[in-house]
């Protein structure tokens, strides 16, 4: 028999740590009791933003015309304190998606699982990426899943994200360039696609490494896009 979800109904119930409205329509959750968060479409962004570029702009255009439309996804690979926190997309969530609705779509929260976290803390963030993500497309949003993994979070970090989607996984803080921490991303980069078995990875950052050119042989698609820092010196570059 599945077992009945709780989802924070109680009476005078003050919430604010677990956000139970998030995922109180869920139906389909997870053996960790991490919700399932969809993908309402699978497209490739025609750009991708940070939260802080986001907010930029829609301070700026907002004030011009109130129903703006900008046609690029958002993206969490910054650092947590500037999304994060108690002005944050967690605990402010109804501006945050006021500011989302003006946009294409999120990829969701990339809130940090270092190796050195708590595995408890890790796994509350692992179901912060999927609550939000699944109460964002609840909301009309298009929602692109963030994959996030450390050697110790394997058990829980792909939970909660269908097989054969599209995801997104962000290079720009995995100090890839250096050669000693590639063997370790490659190997954990081949077990995302060996249990999600993605159609499309999207790469916030750069996808110029072996794991990513080893893939042009299969169906899976690689489209990279370069960091806030780079974007000028850059374009996107469909690598598979």
């Amino acid at each position: 028999m599945r077992k009945q979800k709780y989802y924070g109904i109680r009476k005078n119930l003050k919430d604010v740590w677990w956000n139970s409205f998030m995922v109180r329509n869920c139906t389909d959750w997870d053996l960790h009791d991490i919700p399932f968060c969809r993908t309402m479409k699978e497209e490739i962004p025609e750009d991708i933003i940070t939260w802080k570029e986001a907010v930029t702009i829609y301070d700026k255009r907002i004030k011009e015309n109130e129903n703006f439309h900008h046609c690029a996804y958002i993206c969490f690979y910054i650092d947590d304190e500037r999304f994060d926190g108690i002005k944050g997309i967690w605990f402010n969530p109804q501006k945050a998606l006021r500011i989302i609705k003006h946009f294409a779509g999120i990829i969701t929260p990339d809130f940090s699982t270092y190796m050195d976290f708590p595995e408890y803390l890790k796994g509350w963030n692992t179901y912060r990426m999927r609550a939000f993500g699944f109460w964002c497309s609840k909301n009309g949003i298009n929602v692109i899943n963030n994959v996030r993994w450390d050697s110790l979070s394997l058990d829980f970090c792909f939970r909660g994200i269908l097989q054969n989607s599209i995801v997104a996984i962000g290079t720009v803080a995995s100090r890839l360039r250096y050669l000693k921490n590639r063997a370790e991303f490659e190997q954990k980069f081949l077990l995302m696609i060996e249990t999600l078995k993605p159609k499309i990875i999207i790469v916030y950052g750069s996808a110029n490494y072996p794991c990513f050119n080893s893939l042009w042989t299969t169906e899976i698609k690689i489209v990279s896009f370069p960091s806030s820092r780079n974007r000028k010196q850059s374009s996107i570059k469909v690598v598979a």
